[in-house]
C-alpha cells in the first residue's frame, strides 16, 4: 500500500475521536428527537447485528473468514459499521453529520479494506486470491452463497470483543436521549 493510504489507516481512529465530537456538539444543535433516536436505534441494531455475526465467525491471523456472512461479502464488520454510522446520522437529525460521518467512512474505510486485502493476500495467497474473486469487497452478495465452512461461535464473538461495540452504541443512544431531554 502506498504512503498515503497507511496514512489513512494510521489516522483513521485518531481522526475518528475529533470528528465524534464534532458530530455530538452539531447534534445537540439539531435537537435530536425521541423519533430520531428510536429509527437511529433500529439502524444500529441491525448493524451490531451483522457486526456480531461476523465476529462469531472470525479467527484473526488464524484463518481466512470465508463462511457466515464472509459468504456475502469480505468485510462485514465494516458493512455493519456503515449502519452504525447511518444510526448515529439519523438519530443526530443531521443531514451535515450525515454528510461527515459519509466522507470520513467512504475516505478511511476503503483504505483499511485494501490495506487488510494486502495482508490477507500476503498470509493466506491464493486462497484469499479466490476468496475476493468470488466475495465483493463491501456490498453483500444477495441470494444463495452455497459456503460451508466454520460455525458461529459465541465463545469466538467474545475472544473478538464484539460486545464493546454493543455497549458503545448503547452509550452513543443514552447520549442522544440525554440530549433530547435536556434540548426541549
Amino acid at each position: 500500500m502506498s504512503a498515503p493510504g497507511s496514512l489513512f489507516v494510521r489516522w483513521r481512529v485518531r481522526t475518528g475521536y475529533p470528528l465524534a465530537i464534532v458530530c455530538l456538539w452539531l447534534a445537540w444543535r439539531a435537537h435530536p428527537t425521541g423519533t430520531s433516536i428510536l429509527y437511529g436505534t433500529i439502524i444500529g441494531l441491525i448493524g451490531l447485528l451483522i457486526r456480531a455475526s461476523a465476529a462469531g465467525y472470525l479467527h484473526k491471523n488464524d484463518q481466512l473468514a470465508t463462511s457466515g456472512p464472509y459468504a456475502r461479502t469480505r468485510n462485514p464488520l465494516y458493512f455493519g459499521s456503515a449502519f452504525l454510522a447511518a444510526a448515529f446520522a439519523v438519530a443526530s437529525r443531521s443531514w451535515i453529520v450525515a454528510v461527515l460521518l459519509g466522507a470520513y467512512f467512504s475516505l478511511f474505510y476503503y483504505a483499511v479494506m485494501k490495506k487488510e486485502e494486502a495482508d490477507l493476500r500476503g498470509r493466506f495467497g491464493a486462497a484469499f486470491d479466490e476468496f475476493e474473486r468470488s466475495v465483493p469487497l463491501f456490498w453483500p452478495r444477495l441470494g444463495s452463497t452455497g459456503a460451508a465452512g466454520v460455525q458461529f461461535s459465541w465463545p469466538q464473538y467474545l475472544r473478538n470483543r464484539e460486545y464493546r461495540a454493543a455497549v458503545g452504541f448503547a452509550l452513543l443512544m443514552a447520549v442522544f436521549g440525554a440530549m433530547s431531554i435536556l434540548g426541549r
